[in-house]
């Protein structure tokens, strides 16, 4: 370059820089904003576009800002609950704007039954939680994603299980014996396992809770519905994002058992004695069996549209292994979602997910002698060490049961499936105002469940000389759906029709085949094994045929009615009663709309809402109205074994559908330009025709049968508020809260009580089925306490004498494992790219049978005991709670009041920090988005319960048995480190 360019260069910019100044120069812009009713608003951002320059409007909605502005600079004018507006200055010094409601909240589209709403027109009871709720935690179960997050969704972690999974209840259990999971529909198919979904390719999750939103579904609706909507592209240019995160997981709680010296002094004064000189292990069970579990996830995904065609194509990977020895999962997720725009009248679209997935189980919710780990740990003594001399595990010295690690590592096992979950449809639009769409949808998987006990490591494989187990299923599923569907505009008047036709069918195969007496480990699979226990091979059917319809009706968008008719057909019932009749009805009226509020200024939106619904409940075995014949009978001809059938139930040709009949009345209000919005529901919901395994005469030949039979009620309130606290230019603070209170009770059902949920040991069942009482009551003794003198624990019979041998007749309930109400509250503060989320979740109120302290506190047997025995009774005149050990009796350990205790809990269930980078880094680096972010699950938890967890329950998703820890698999506290870009 020659210094005669460099000259010219020089001038050029100092005349750019001359004419900078005299057009950009301090100056002070005035003015007013105020809303279209000339009201002024007080707290307004005004902000000098792409500069930190800004100010905020007093209470009377003046401003001034005194800043380096030039003709051609913008003002951006923003205020919490309204639509932004910029404004060019042109050598102006007032400036006055008004600001105009942001409906945007209103104009939410919700996802519902077979269409989407807008959320001012939803009348019926439907909770919304969007991906934005699930960006600011990372986790591997759709479950925990929705926990604490709707009110009136129960979600119960009944174990810490990388692979249990999650049980949803919405608004409470509605069966005794058919299923009370909700329906959930994946984008348009439903299905019944969530464990596969990839919660990194969620949009959005609608849950239908009352019948006048979930009546469309019918049959399968009972239970309530969660509609779960995977991603679409959203940006013209193509997106690329990836993310990932890294987390370690441990036990937030053990339990303090006796060490060597006090077990051998257990021992010892229930009269078992052995050569302790060769037991001086210090082996801590606890220890060995806990460890620090690990996750790792990664998510790629391109997304995009273009003119006519919508793109979202994903890969993940996780891993997790769980923080009891030997349990993990691990899942391949590979998602495709493509839609065309072939012409103006034909759309077609796919929604393909496909998951290969695995997992190694934990034997939880038993004793040791039955290869229970959780109590193994705790009733293993300490003084015995891992492994014998020759490799084999070590047992308890007065018993053969072996110790934990006989259960996590002496077992090969593993579960692996394979799954395909999608839909094709194609959509067609004619006469302007119709649209005809097919739907077909699959689900189908292919699982297979291996495990190998070797003949020699542990004393149960010896005994068996070896065992192979291979188990394998399919599971097959298809829905075709037909819907014609009609909207008009006609002045007021919004018109929005659906009429359509449903046809389901599933298809479950099983085979498993046992075989024992192994020569060596070499061969691990069942052909190693000389022995054929066992083989079997099952096959079932279920169909269901449905016509659908619907109609929606709005005026003025004040006043809205929603009506819905389906007839399904089933056929696990009789031919006699195998249709069902479903209608809803639901009204809303936007009193907001109103002429007469139009100077309520603080308020934003109101809407009463109205609904009246009948919904079913068909989830129940296939073919349960037969009389079917069972197979094993086999009689010996000439000696010769013939294989033989029995009948194995009885046939009941009028079994028909659980109907519930459920009645919701509900508000919305949002106020100050929708900085609150609350929202409360009461509800009743009562289910008739339950589907009930019933005692039968004994003239019968049957002990029992499924039969229609009993009532049941469910009826509650629920409220959420959400809340922006704060949102200035730098800092942001919203709120969420919501709680929900549930009343359940069986109104009507056979004269005789029914118990459940025996616990082992020979102490019966801790669960009663009663007439006038709630599902998942506890029953048992009612404890007194400790004799003095002799020790014995005494109880309080019917008369409320004491006696310390009760009979069964003294037992009563001495628990409720239902909540009083459950709530979550979450909080998300923002300063400039800095984020802080944090959630609390909790239950109050429901009651827990620790039946893990009859096994640690009772004394009957060689186990190891709990440190809380040290203040058992010795000698006559001591007073204490904890009786004297009685080796052989359980008489001393009843399930009675002593092992009830409060479950109730307040869970710090997430705390997320995360930064995003800046838009100057960004650009550096070439990309869209760059995220930082650490969370901790399960951080804090207050509560009384002694157990392990207060959020298990030993006996899975039972709408009977409920509230009993037995040794169950704990819930975990986790560190995660994650990390999100996209380009």
């Amino acid at each position: 370059m020659n210094v005669k360019t460099k000259h010219r260069r020089t001038i050029s910019l100092l005349l750019l820089l001359l004419s900078f100044c005299a057009f950009s120069q301090e100056k002070t812009i005035k003015g007013k904003i105020s809303d279209i009713n000339g009201h002024p608003i007080p707290g307004a951002t005004i902000i000098l576009k792409g500069t930190t320059s800004g100010t905020s409007s007093d209470f009377d909605g003046i401003y001034e800002l005194h800043a380096n502005i030039s003709p051609e600079s913008i003002l951006v004018f923003s205020y919490v609950g309204m639509t932004s507006i910029e404004e060019a200055v042109n050598n102006r010094t007032t400036i006055n704007v008004t600001l105009q409601e942001n409906t945007q909240s209103l104009d939410e589209v919700i996802v519902i039954g077979y269409g989407a709403q807008e959320k001012k027109d939803v009348t019926g009871a439907v909770a919304l939680v969007n991906s934005e709720s699930f960006e600011e935690r990372s986790n591997a179960q759709l479950g925990s994603l929705l926990q604490g997050q709707a009110a009136g969704v129960e979600v119960l972690a009944n174990s810490g299980k990388p692979s249990e999974g999650m049980r949803i209840r919405i608004r409470g259990t509605n069966s005794i014996t058919s299923g009370s999971e909700p329906l959930y529909i994946v984008d348009g198919v439903p299905t019944t396992d969530t464990r596969s979904i990839n919660p990194s390719d969620i949009d959005a999750i609608s849950v239908l809770k009352d019948a006048s939103s979930a009546a469309i579904y019918g049959a399968q609706g009972a239970n309530g519905v969660v509609i779960i909507t995977t991603k679409r592209g959203t940006s013209e240019k193509p997106k690329i994002s990836f993310d990932t995160y890294t987390g370690v997981s441990q036990v937030w709680n053990t339990l303090p058992v006796l060490n060597g010296e006090q077990y051998r002094d257990l021992m010892t004064e229930m009269g078992q004695n052995t050569n302790w000189d060769l037991y001086t292990s210090t082996t801590d069970w606890q220890q060995e069996i806990f460890q620090n579990g690990y996750t790792n996830n990664y998510q790629l995904a391109l997304s995009g549209k273009t003119e006519g065609t919508n793109y979202y194509v994903s890969a993940g990977y996780l891993t997790q292994e769980g923080a009891v020895r030997s349990s993990e999962i691990e899942r391949y997720n590979f998602k495709i979602n493509l839609d065309q725009k072939v012409s103006d009248w034909l759309t077609i679209g796919s929604r393909i997910a496909y998951t290969q997935y695995r997992d190694v189980d934990v034997k939880d919710n038993t004793n040791v002698n039955s290869g229970g780990v959780l109590l193994g740990a705790l009733s293993t003594p300490s003084i015995i060490d891992i492994y014998n001399p020759d490799g084999s595990f070590t047992s308890n010295p007065f018993q053969n049961w072996e110790n934990p690690l006989a259960s996590t590592d002496g077992l090969d096992r593993e579960y692996k499936n394979q799954r395909l979950l999608g839909n094709l449809y194609f959509e067609f639009k004619f006469l302007n105002d119709f649209t005809f769409k097919t739907n077909l949808g699959i689900d189908n998987s292919h699982g297979v469940y291996d495990s190998f006990l070797d003949p020699f490591r542990t004393g149960y494989g010896r005994s068996l000389k070896g065992q192979a187990i291979n188990n394998t299923n399919k599971d097959s599923y298809y829905i075709i759906e037909n819907t014609l569907r009609y909207d008009k505009l006609i002045n007021n008047h919004k018109i929005e029709a659906l009429i359509g036709s449903v046809n389901q069918k599933s298809t479950w195969e099983t085979s498993e085949i046992e075989t024992r007496n192994f020569a060596s480990a070499s061969v691990t699979t069942p052909n190693g094994g000389s022995e054929v226990i066992k083989g079997t091979a099952r096959k079932d059917e279920k169909s269901n045929a449905s016509f659908i319809s619907r109609l929606n009706y709005s005026y003025a968008d004040k006043y809205l009615i929603t009506a819905n008719f389906r007839a399904d057909g089933s056929s696990v019932f009789g031919p006699e009663q195998r249709w069902g009749y479903f209608p809803s009805f639901s009204a809303g009226w936007r009193v907001s709309e109103e002429g007469f509020l139009n100077n309520a200024n603080a308020l934003s939106d109101l809407k009463l809402r109205a609904g009246w619904g009948i919904v079913g409940n068909d989830q129940i075995a296939p073919y349960s109205y037969l009389g079917r014949a069972g197979s094993g009978a086999n009689y010996p001809i000439g000696g010769v074994t013939q294989p033989g059938t029995f009948p194995s139930s009885i046939e009941n040709l009028n079994l028909k559908w659980e109907e519930s009949n459920q009645t919701n009345i509900g508000i919305d209000l949002s106020l100050f330009q929708h900085r609150v919005n609350i929202t409360a529901d009461a509800y009743i919901k009562k289910t008739k025709d339950l589907l009930y395994n019933a005692p039968l005469p004994t003239a019968t030949g049957f002990e029992s049968a499924i039969q229609n039979i009993g009532e049941l009620e469910n009826k509650g309130v629920e409220f959420s508020i959400n809340t922006i606290n704060i949102d200035h230019e730098n800092f942001s603070w919203e709120s969420g809260f919501n709680m929900a209170f549930n009343r359940n009770k069986i109104t009507k059902l056979v004269d005789a009580d029914v118990f459940q949920g025996t616990i082992s040991g020979g102490r019966g069942e801790a669960s009663l089925i009663r007439e006038g009482e709630p599902l998942g009551i506890l029953y048992g003794y009612r404890y007194g306490g400790v004799d003095p003198q002799t020790g014995a624990a005494f109880y309080l019979d019917n008369n409320g004498d004491s006696t310390f041998t009760p009979s069964a007749d003294d037992r009563t309930i001495i628990g409720d494992a239902n909540p009083d109400f459950t709530y979550g509250f979450t909080n998300t503060f923002t300063y400039k790219n800095l984020s802080l989320l944090v959630f609390l979740q909790g239950s109050q109120g429901n009651d827990m049978l620790n039946a893990t302290r009859i096994e640690i506190e009772g004394m009957t047997d060689p186990k190891n005991q709990s440190l809380a025995v040290l203040d058992r009774w010795r000698q006559p005149g001591d007073f204490t709670d904890i009786p004297a050990s009685s080796f052989g009796n359980a008489d001393n350990s009843r399930i009675s009041t002593r092992f009830i205790e409060d479950a109730s809990y307040l869970r710090v269930k997430a705390v997320t920090l995360s930064y995003a980078f800046p838009s100057s880094i960004l650009n550096k680096l070439k990309m869209s988005a760059l995220k930082l972010y650490v969370t901790g699950e399960n951080l804090l938890t207050f509560t009384d319960y002694s157990g392990f967890d207060p959020e298990v329950n030993a006996f899975g998703g039972s709408n009977t048995v409920r509230g009993i820890d037995f040794g169950t698999y704990p819930q975990t506290r986790t560190a995660i480190f994650g990390l999100n870009v996209t380009f």
